[in-house]
């Protein structure tokens, strides 16, 4: 497991960009809440940490994950943000479900990241049990949610240098 011997929350805050002058956007699915505003947090914590002022973290929430998608496309065009943090939850079930929800999120934020100059943060958990999100959202391994914030953070930064 790529998890087990690595805690997703730690950084050297001393090797990044700082946050200041970038304006995120994070959208949240409200399925599985109880995973996602763990995933939230971290990111926030994360972004303030590195020195992003709080009136620049745009948060949405959507319904569920398969709506992130439209929810970062929609970030990208209303808010001038540089970079987009898509955050969602989706734990295995008896059915397909799981499968199409998982793909079509994937290749959402794929496309977006492909048609739009707006990087968008994969902050998806896809995990077969209750207990595999919960240790990602500040569990055991820390917090998913961290690292995707440090991603934007670089990722933002890249952004800003190559345009």
């Amino acid at each position: 497991m790529a998890t087990a011997n690595k805690n997703l929350s730690n950084y050297d805050k001393s090797t990044l960009p700082n946050a200041k002058d970038f304006r995120f956007g994070i959208v949240v699915s409200e399925w599985n809440d109880h995973i996602t505003n763990g995933l939230y947090n971290g990111a926030e914590a994360a972004l303030l940490d590195c020195g992003a002022l709080p009136e620049n973290i745009i948060s949405w929430n959507v319904p569920g994950s398969f709506e992130l998608v439209y929810g970062a496309q929609r970030m990208i065009v209303t808010q001038e943000v540089d970079v987009v943090i898509a955050i969602g939850c989706v734990i295995k079930g008896e059915t397909m479900h799981f499968e199409f929800v998982c793909e079509g999120v994937t290749q959402g934020i794929k496309d977006l990241n492909v048609q739009t100059d707006v990087p968008v943060i994969f902050c998806l958990l896809t995990d077969n049990n209750e207990q595999q999100s919960i240790d990602r959202s500040g569990g055991i391994h820390g917090n998913k949610g961290t690292e995707a914030a440090i991603a934007a953070i670089k990722m933002a930064d890249l952004r800003r240098k190559t345009m």
